[in-house]
């Protein structure tokens, strides 16, 4: 089954995007957002190494990237030890609708996560209170 991950085009309209990432941000705001490891939930695991092969980076060029996007922009965490990443937004972008198909995946996939921290951080951006439970 194929994985698709849509980006809203008020993406580019997003302040945050549009006035305070450089470009290089923008790009690795993109990949964090449609790599093949992402997940239903926005919680998934990825080494620094896998992304600085996927973006053509070096490992500092990463490294520098994810402390921007952690303290600066605050839009992930990572779990270091878990390899662990989060996507602050990503429930208030992509969980709109429940039903069983897709609450399925999501009891599925949040078995997976290690880090039960990150969970709570995703959570915090879902508006409906049916998927946020």
């Amino acid at each position: 089954m194929a994985k698709y991950r849509m980006v809203r085009t008020d993406f580019w309209k997003n302040p945050v995007v549009s006035e305070e990432m450089s470009p290089e941000d923008k790009y690795f705001y993109l990949y964090l957002l449609t790599n093949p490891h992402t997940t239903q939930i926005g919680i998934y695991k990825l080494t620094k190494k896998q992304m600085a092969f996927d973006l053509g980076y070096s490992i500092e060029s990463v490294h520098a990237l994810m402390e921007r996007f952690i303290n600066h922009h605050k839009l992930i965490i990572y779990n270091p030890e878990t390899r662990e990443l989060a996507i602050k937004n990503w429930g208030k972008e992509n969980l709109h609708k429940g039903g069983k198909p897709v609450m399925d995946c999501i009891y599925s996939e949040l078995k997976d996560v290690e880090d039960l921290l990150l969970i709570k951080y995703v959570a915090e951006a879902i508006q409906k209170q049916e998927i946020r439970s």
